[in-house]
């Protein structure tokens, strides 16, 4: 019996690995590659240099495919090598059997794909990770108005399919992009973990460690989240890992800590490196992040499985915490609400806190064993 061959996925998104700083967008595609690199054959064109950097990746060759340790391809484009004679050729070098487009807003590694496919009959599939949803939408709305209507009128959006991520993401490509869009849900993957139960961390009434991993940005909510803390009781650190792209948002912050009380105290630590990231949640208490929506929330993930309860806002779709002891999803409308959460865990005992943190890996190992996303995830590519 011959082997079946594997799909040929011509990929295109902003940064991939070495890269970590843009966050969530690149955690899905390598999660997705980590899963499906024996099933699906990826060849992904992006750029030689980091999210908000300008020096390129040291070591990389560039302007020609490379093959990474997990075999997959990449072509790392230098910032000369970015131009749609390039792009025309990644995409004319085989038949491919799907052309993945990572995001919605992006010129080169969005928009130019298809634009330059508009018309054939090369199948084409669109992640729209988060960038549609209530949250995201409100920030810039007319100007991404205006993009989304460009692109329909240009005839970019004609024959693409997508990817949803969760039902209200589907909802989303329905009423930016099109009513009659084709969408296929297919949840994020997280990263592959083995864990027989979560970390063991020490515990005492009145003291608490949070943590975010996550930007520092308006849509991060960072700014709401520090302005949670000034009426705790206890002793509370709260750190934050993320670059900050907004120096003018990252100062309303600063203004608000400089304001906290002696008990309270919140360091930005600097980018923490993917690898890094479960270490440094093992040394933290809850993960606390009320950003303004997440299609999916990778370090929410990792925080589960390492157990760690999450205080999040109601837009994600990690939802019924509470009622699995795993941690609060709330409406940003009431931070009182946030606060509660936040002293109540500050609060806890380690006999309390334990059975909380077992909620969380509970949640989270729930959704990681799930071999139902996988599935979905592969679907996209051998339809």
């Amino acid at each position: 019996m011959r082997d079946v061959p594997k799909p040929q996925v011509l990929v295109f998104l902003d940064w991939y690995a070495p890269g970590f700083k843009a966050g969530g967008p690149v955690r899905s595609v390598l999660n997705l590659v980590e899963h499906l690199r024996d099933r699906v054959d990826f060849h992904i064109v992006t750029t030689d240099t980091d999210y908000t950097e300008s020096a390129p990746y040291p070591g990389i060759m560039v302007d020609r495919w490379v093959t990474l340790p997990g075999g997959e391809k990449v072509w790392y484009a230098s910032r000369t090598g970015i131009n749609s004679g390039v792009w025309k050729d990644r995409l004319a070098e085989k038949k491919w059997d799907v052309v993945y487009v990572n995001g919605i807003y992006s010129r080169w590694f969005s928009s130019m794909p298809l634009w330059l496919l508009r018309g054939t009959a090369q199948r084409r599939v669109v992640a729209v990770r988060g960038m549609l949803a209530s949250g995201m939408m409100q920030h810039g709305r007319l100007k991404k108005r205006l993009f989304l209507a460009a692109m329909r009128a240009m005839g970019c959006y004609r024959g693409v399919e997508f990817q949803a991520t969760n039902s209200d993401e589907l909802e989303d490509v329905k009423k930016w992009i099109s009513p009659n869009a084709l969408v296929h849900l297919a949840p994020n993957l997280g990263r592959k973990a083995h864990s027989d139960g979560p970390v063991k961390r020490s515990k005492e009434p009145g003291v608490l460690r949070l943590v975010s991993v996550a930007r520092v940005a308006v849509e991060k909510n960072t700014l709401f989240a520090i302005q949670c803390l000034p009426r705790m009781q206890g002793d509370v650190i709260y750190d934050l890992y993320g670059s900050i792209y907004d120096a003018e948002y990252w100062s309303k912050c600063k203004e608000v800590i400089a304001g906290l009380p002696a008990n309270i105290s919140v360091t930005h630590k600097g980018v923490l490196p993917t690898e890094q990231v479960p270490a440094v949640l093992a040394t933290y208490h809850s993960l606390f992040m009320p950003s303004q929506g997440e299609n999916f929330g990778h370090t929410m993930a990792e925080a589960l499985v390492a157990g760690l309860p999450l205080v999040i806002s109601d837009r994600t779709p990690w939802r019924g915490l509470e009622a699995e002891m795993a941690g609060w999803d709330l409406p940003l409308a009431q931070p009182e609400a946030f606060h509660r959460a936040l002293q109540q865990l500050v609060h806890m005992d380690q006999a309390q806190y334990d059975q909380w943190a077992a909620g969380a890996f509970t949640v989270g190992a729930r959704y990681l064993n799930d071999p139902k996303p996988v599935q979905l995830s592969l679907s996209l590519f051998t339809r």
